[in-house]
């Protein structure tokens, strides 16, 4: 029997796995299935995750606020923190990419990346870089603050409200009998309420909105610190930050004024989602790492120069190592090795006296 086979489906494995290849710090299949080995915990959560049962006190006041609808619903969280820094970074790679294009006169030097003989434009890999990078952090957060939501299960402000507790003997906590007691043994009766209301009146701490929120906001901020290079106004990129901060900052109090949670759940939130944003940005990133990496140095005009630049920075090589190994040290020992590279540089031998020193010791 013989089989009819398509060539153009070898041609696009080839492709594909080609394409895989030649990106360098991208490493699509592994980092998707990253994405999804963490939100996989999350939906668990979200689906069957049962939050730990926390009892009350009757006469607790901060649980007898009224049921209040979000004001910042869902759907407006996901559009601040996703469609918006999504859109911005999109915006700023294709303003940065055509910038360098003018820059260069289209006579780029930067290597070129073909996909199924269509010219990648640097600006997708740049945003995909980032947006990915992004993404991550988000479901990080994400499962950082689920982990704490269902191991502490801390109730929420309106509980009384929406769960109505009976405990048993069909008393309430209008019964004197309730009064000054821990009640561990109850159920809600729950009247007006959906088992989801049920569960999420558990799950206080901390609170998801200010996590979510101030990790996107303060993530998008700290990306226009790095990409946002335009030299037209210089308060326009603070501006913009500050306006996003204050996006978040609105959407954490929303959630006290809405008795959806307790100031302490905010504030846990918002630390949660801050740190986060600034250990991503800072060490998964690449936002910074070639201001890190930068360093200014003064050109030496003359032979003069040249040999005062290498005295002074042996001199400040010598004394790092003298302050480091001060209790250790032998003083003639990089008096000699001082003499030495001298003697040797004028040879034309490379000699570093730091690495040297270190290894002589």
């Amino acid at each position: 029997m013989e089989l009819n086979f398509n060539p153009s489906f070898v041609l696009l494995f080839f492709n594909i796995k080609e394409f895989w290849h030649v990106i360098p710090n991208i490493n699509f299949p592994a980092s998707f299935v990253l994405r999804v080995f963490i939100g996989l915990p999350i939906l668990l959560f979200f689906v069957w995750g049962d939050p730990y049962k926390r009892g009350f006190f009757c006469d607790d006041e901060s649980l007898m606020h009224p049921f209040k609808d979000s004001t910042i619903k869902s759907w407006m969280l996901y559009v601040i923190g996703l469609l918006i820094p999504i859109g911005v970074m999109l915006l700023v790679e294709i303003l940065q990419s055509r910038h360098n294009e003018r820059i260069s006169n289209g006579n780029s030097t930067s290597r070129r990346y073909v996909f199924m003989d269509y010219d990648i434009p640097d600006w997708m890999l740049e945003a995909y870089k980032k947006i990915g990078v992004f993404g991550f952090g988000v479901l990080v957060t994400q499962l950082t603050t689920d982990i704490a939501k269902y191991s502490i299960g801390r109730l929420r402000p309106h509980f009384f409200a929406v769960c109505q507790p009976i405990m048993p003997g069909g008393t309430t906590c209008a019964s004197f009998l309730n009064q000054n007691k821990y009640i561990m043994d109850f159920h809600c009766k729950g009247v007006g309420s959906t088992e989801r209301m049920l569960k999420e009146a558990r799950l206080s701490f901390p609170s998801g909105h200010s996590s979510f929120s101030f990790f996107t906001m303060v993530y998008l901020a700290m990306y226009l610190q790095s990409r946002m290079t335009w030299q037209g106004s210089k308060l326009l990129r603070h501006f913009l930050q500050f306006c996003f901060i204050m996006v978040a900052w609105y959407t954490a109090l929303s959630r006290v004024s809405d008795y959806k949670h307790h100031w302490s759940d905010v504030l846990a939130g918002t630390v949660i989602g801050s740190l986060l944003a600034i250990v991503v940005a800072n060490y998964v990133s690449d936002l910074f790492s070639n201001k890190k990496n930068c360093k200014t140095y003064a050109l030496p005009q003359t032979v003069q120069d040249v040999t005062q630049t290498q005295t002074t920075n042996d001199k400040q090589s010598f004394q790092y190592i003298i302050l480091k190994k001060k209790k250790n040290i032998n003083y003639k020992i990089y008096c000699n090795l001082f003499t030495l590279k001298q003697k040797i540089r004028k040879k034309g031998i490379p000699f570093n006296l730091r690495t040297s020193a270190k290894i002589y010791l």
